[in-house]
């Protein structure tokens, strides 16, 4: 078998596999989770939300929108050095976003079942 055939039979196999990997992915809510800040976000909001009574009191009194609160838990940052992750049963992030010039950070609680805000704190 010669060099041409080889690398037609290479090409042809490579697009197949291309063709039927974005079959397979189209349409569906797939995403690449890579980094560690990435995994934790996405094991948060896989989870009920729930927001303890301090947390509602907060928002309450500080006039919250929750589409900030939102922001944060969908794509905020993870300060791993403010956050417990060897409590048991449920560990506690510390997350923090910027969203219309305001900083927001959370304290949440992720168990098993539910991610429970604990938390909120205003930092600009």
């Amino acid at each position: 078998m010669t060099l041409i055939h080889r690398i037609g039979y290479y090409l042809g196999g490579f697009s197949l596999g291309l063709i039927l990997l974005a079959f397979f992915l189209s349409g569906k809510k797939t995403s690449c989770s890579y980094g560690l800040d990435a995994r934790v976000i996405k094991n948060i909001n896989t989870k009920k939300i729930e927001y303890s009574d301090h947390a509602k009191s907060i928002i309450e009194a500080k006039h919250l929108d929750t589409i900030i609160l939102n922001h944060v838990l969908h794509k905020g940052d993870v300060n791993f050095s403010k956050s417990n992750t060897s409590s048991e049963p449920c560990k506690t992030y510390y997350l923090n976003g910027t969203l219309e010039k305001k900083t927001i950070a959370l304290i949440v609680k992720n168990c098993k079942e539910t991610a429970t805000v604990e938390d909120i704190e205003i930092l600009k």
